[in-house]
């Protein structure tokens, strides 16, 4: 999903100029993104769905998966005779690379593809007015991939645009656990929070523009550890079930997510947070990777799968009706038939409400590119698919459970037919229901009737109907 399209698109007037954002990967690109959007409105750039006539196109890209520079090199591809039109008709387009595609591979980027003239790392995307004008000025660096996190808060806007009554926050970036198949600590940097009065001077701009529900964006949001708010500077650092608490405050926010997590972060306090905060949605995005501790170790993940089950065991006893979610990879160097037979067990063990599962692939730059032992293509694809089979039939009978069920739904947007809303469960299930426009950014009580394994199919209860 582009950050262009979760914005409208207005029409151009005057010195207006077009803005189009490619967004991959991660939430915490889709939060960027909207960012990227918010610092250049004052130069007048306006969101553009597409890239055919845009003045700024940017790449916002992910490292994190198999052939992710061979996807912006293919993109730079397309754009390339959309650049030559503009110029051939006495306009101009600007060509930005940014994200973690960026951060790893910028100089090669600068020199394979002439048609970008910008390359932008995710800690200095607040640098972008300046950079995109000394672009245009055809002079200095068009390089910037520093880290600088701190710079990069202080200087966003403190205004936000809005679309939708839900919106990402980023609270924590970096990571410091150096898993061996992951670039997110060489792309991103070591771990870093942000101060809880910044992250809470966001949330109350975003309540103040409808926003009701508010997800909490990290690479290890619960290792989060941000400096108290003024008053309260005794305290030292907040964890992440302390900031929870704090945001659970702010009047307008209904529900509070937050996503990625790692199980040696999972604290006590943030467990019993589950069980006591009402605003905190019951569903957790706790990867485990896989069910085998020998690939565990290859991994460096830190845990067993003994001492993962047992954590959700305790999350459960918090909130028995939580919904959970994972990461799975399949075919690590090494793994044997006996290891992938350990991660089908794990998961059937834990089941999964919905689950993330991804072949194995090198990243240059990571100790799992160089590791003995790479498991053929046509083997990881067996695997995967007899996984994913394994947590589609456990997504499908998750969603047949809620069947019959009342839950309170925060309707989003349109549905696909006329006089239909769709929005999200509580346990983050998309549902579609007939429902007047005027209940959009409201949340009501829905009653499910029926599910398949990506959606629930609800009508509104009658006391909705009375209201809407």
């Amino acid at each position: 999903m582009t950050a262009a399209a979760r914005g409208r698109e207005r029409p151009m007037s005057g010195n207006r100029k077009r803005l189009h954002i490619k967004t991959y990967g991660c939430q915490m690109n889709v939060y960027d993104s909207e960012r990227m959007r918010d610092v250049l409105a004052p130069l007048g750039y306006e969101a553009s769905e597409t890239p055919e006539g845009a003045d700024l196109v940017i790449l916002n890209t992910c490292h994190i998966r198999e052939k992710a520079a061979e996807k912006v090199y293919s993109e730079l591809g397309r754009l390339r005779p959309l650049k030559a039109a503009r110029q051939a008709e006495g306009g101009g387009m600007t060509i930005a690379v940014a994200g973690c595609v960026a951060q790893a591979e910028g100089a090669e980027i600068m020199a394979r593809a002439p048609v970008v003239d910008l390359v932008v790392g995710p800690q200095s995307y607040h640098q972008l007015p300046e950079l995109i004008a000394r672009a245009h000025r055809a002079r200095g660096e068009a390089l910037q991939t520093e880290f600088e996190p701190e710079a990069k808060f202080d200087r966003l806007t403190a205004e936000r645009a809005v679309d939708g009554p839900a919106a990402f926050l980023t609270v924590q970036e970096g990571c410091d656990k150096f898993c061996t198949f992951c670039v997110v600590p060489y792309t991103r940097g070591a771990e870093w929070s942000r101060p809880v009065d910044q992250i809470a001077a966001e949330a109350r701009m975003l309540a103040a523009k409808g926003v009701k529900e508010i997800t909490l964006l990290g690479q290890n949001v619960n290792a989060y550890s941000g400096e108290a708010p003024a008053g309260r500077e005794a305290d030292g650092r907040w964890g992440l079930a302390q900031l929870l608490r704090h945001l659970s405050l702010i009047g307008g926010i209904e529900r509070l997510r937050y996503t990625t997590s790692h199980p040696r972060d999972m604290g006590d306090d943030l467990i019993a947070a589950h069980g006591d905060l009402e605003k905190l949605m019951p569903y957790l995005h706790l990867p485990l990777q896989a069910g085998s501790d020998r690939v565990l170790r290859a991994m460096n993940r830190r845990h067993t799968f003994a001492e993962y089950a047992e954590l959700i065991a305790r999350i459960r006893e918090a909130r028995p009706d939580i919904a959970l979610s994972s990461d799975f990879i399949v075919g690590f160097p090494g793994e044997t038939g006996a290891d992938f037979e350990a991660t089908m067990r794990a998961a059937r063990e834990i089941g999964y409400a919905s689950a993330y599962s991804f072949k194995y692939s090198r990243r240059p730059g990571t100790p799992g590119a160089a590791m003995p032992g790479q498991v053929p293509e046509d083997v990881k694809s067996e695997r995967l698919a007899a996984l994913q089979a394994l947590l589609d039939d456990q997504q499908r009978a998750f969603n047949d459970s809620c069947v019959g069920r009342t839950l309170p739904v925060l309707f989003e947007r349109p549905g696909k037919r006329a006089g239909q809303l769709g929005g999200r469960s509580p346990y983050l299930q998309a549902v579609h229901c007939d429902a007047p426009a005027a209940l959009t950014g409201r949340i009501a009580t829905v009653r499910v009737i029926a599910a398949s394994k990506n959606a629930l199919a609800g009508e509104l209860c009658d006391r909705e109907r009375g209201a809407a």
